[in-house]
C-alpha cells in the first residue's frame, strides 16, 4: 500500500533515511533529526513531501520529494530527493508503486517532470529506472554549494574566476 507519510511516520522515514546513506557511503553525512524530517513535512505549507510503501503494517520504503519549477516548461515538476526500499522487501513493486504514485500526482496536478539524480555506481537503480523508461541526463551534472564554499559565497568571500 502507497499512502503520504504522517507524523507517525517519521521515526521510520528517517531510520530508512540513515539506512540509505549507510548504503552510500554517506551515514557520516547524515545530520537530519527526526525534528528537522517533523517540521519541513509538517509546515504550512509543508517545504517536504514523502509517501512510504506499507507491508504487513511496517513501513518497507520511502520517496521523500519536492516541488521543483522549469522555466522551460512553465509548469511545476516533481523533484524526487530519496527513493528506499528495505533490502528484505524488495522485488515487491514498492519503489515501482512508488514512483508510479508520485508520476500520478504529476499528471493530476498538470506537472510536466519527475526528476531525481542516481549515483553512477549504483547499477542495480539505474537498471530499474531505465527499466520504467527513465532516462539519464548525460549532458547534465548536478552542482552543489555547501559548508565553507556556501558560507565564503554568501559573505563575499569567495571570488570569482
Amino acid at each position: 500500500m502507497i499512502r503520504p507519510a504522517g507524523p507517525g511516520d517519521v521515526p521510520a522515514i528517517h531510520q530508512l533515511i540513515r539506512e540509505l546513506a549507510a548504503y552510500e557511503h554517506g551515514l557520516a553525512e547524515v545530520t537530519a533529526t527526526e525534528a528537522d524530517l517533523r517540521r519541513a513535512l509538517l509546515a504550512a505549507p509543508p517545504a517536504l513531501f514523502a509517501h512510504v510503501a506499507e507491508e504487513d503494517g511496517e513501513v518497507a520504503g520511502f520517496a521523500v520529494w519536492f516541488l521543483s519549477y522549469s522555466t522551460w516548461t512553465g509548469s511545476h515538476g516533481i523533484y524526487l530527493e530519496d527513493l528506499y526500499v528495505r533490502p528484505e522487501r524488495r522485488r515487491g513493486g514498492h519503489g515501482r508503486a512508488l514512483l508510479a504514485e508520485l508520476a500520478r500526482i504529476c499528471l493530476e496536478r498538470g506537472y510536466q517532470r519527475l526528476e531525481w539524480s542516481v549515483l553512477e555506481w549504483n547499477d542495480p537503480a539505474r537498471r530499474f529506472y531505465e527499466s520504467l523508461g527513465a532516462t539519464a541526463l548525460s549532458e547534465w551534472t548536478r552542482q552543489r554549494l555547501a559548508g565553507p564554499s556556501l558560507r565564503e559565497l554568501a559573505q563575499g568571500q569567495r571570488p570569482g574566476i
